[in-house]
């Protein structure tokens, strides 16, 4: 469903042409100082405006209908929404009968039966990431002193993001990239083994942002190719401190201590400026589609924030369950 966690569970709402999106967050501890200026510094992080992303310009101002007086976390459901003003949606109309390669287009209507909204991609759109930037914003703030920091490590395959951004640009093409986040002063202990372990969480929620296609976590999927004396991690103090972080900070499922560390692909945006063939659903054949409208050339440009938001939710959700032991 749309719906994430246990003790601190988010619940995610909107579509991307509608009224409004946002994100109601259940089981916030009362007390907790907050403001919608809080948010701000994070939301700024998420929006358009650099080049490779979409010419889209929404004010994202955060309003808070519930779970906050005076300044505090009350303990009840807290519900944030983000008006939205800054919609063409005329540019998705040939979307209905031509939906877009590699989109949601087609499954959504598949699975909804033309119920859905398709405005600018609907409940299916990145702008829906607005509601989970704003949630892990909170949940920085119960987490404490913890560190998230991600960054973009590659784009299109390649280390020099900014030049790789410049030629697909002129190509009216898109390209992905590799988003790296680390997180560093988490306690050790946090994970529920097996269905909720630290990476299960953490990947759950961070295959929810759309333009996710892969993650992975340490050394990842180089550890198929190297030796246990290769990877194993030794132990070198007695709060578990180890000389090397092959497992990125987690073992069996459960954070040990040291940073954890993992790494996510993303997928080149759907909508492209280059035209594609499609089926059109009205004539029964495959035809070229020219796309329209505002979009971004590097999704993964906006995505670091995005996944740090992700990781707080879920980490929050742990150490809630944690303190529930004690």
């Amino acid at each position: 469903m749309n719906s994430f966690g246990r003790l601190f569970k988010v619940t995610i709402f909107g579509e991307s042409h509608g009224v409004s999106v946002g994100i109601n967050i259940d089981g916030c501890p009362a007390g907790v100082p907050l403001s919608e200026e809080d948010l701000l510094a994070d939301l700024s992080r998420r929006k358009s405006g650099a080049k490779g992303t979409t010419p889209r310009n929404e004010e994202d101002k955060p309003e808070f209908i519930s779970g906050v007086f005076n300044g505090y976390t009350t303990g009840a459901p807290i519900t944030i929404i983000f008006r939205n003003t800054n919609t063409i949606s005329k540019d998705y109309a040939n979307l209905v009968a031509a939906p877009r390669p590699g989109h949601a287009d087609f499954v959504a209507n598949e699975k909804f039966k033309g119920f859905q909204d398709y405005r600018g991609g609907g409940h299916f759109s990145g702008r829906l990431t607005l509601g989970i930037v704003a949630a892990g914003s909170v949940a920085k703030k119960v987490l404490g002193k913890v560190s998230i920091a991600s960054r973009l490590v590659a784009a299109g395959g390649r280390a020099d993001v900014e030049q790789a951004i410049d030629e697909i640009v002129l190509q009216h093409d898109s390209i992905g990239g590799l988003v790296e986040c680390c997180i560093a002063g988490l306690p050790s202990g946090l994970g529920e083994p097996f269905f909720d372990s630290a990476e299960s969480l953490i990947s759950h929620i961070v295959f929810a942002v759309p333009a996710v296609k892969g993650i992975e976590f340490g050394s990842g999927f180089a550890a198929a190719s190297m030796k246990g004396s290769e990877h194993n991690d030794a132990i070198v103090t007695p709060d578990g401190k180890t000389s090397s972080n092959n497992a990125g900070g987690i073992n069996g499922g459960i954070t040990n201590g040291n940073e954890l560390v993992f790494r996510v692909a993303i997928k080149p945006t759907s909508s492209i400026g280059l035209p594609q063939n499609t089926l059109n659903r009205n004539t029964g054949s495959v035809e070229e589609l020219v796309i329209k409208g505002r979009h971004d050339a590097c999704i993964a440009l906006r995505v670091p924030v995005v996944l740090e938001a992700a990781a707080a939710i879920a980490l929050t959700d742990l150490l809630l369950i944690s303190r529930a032991y004690q």
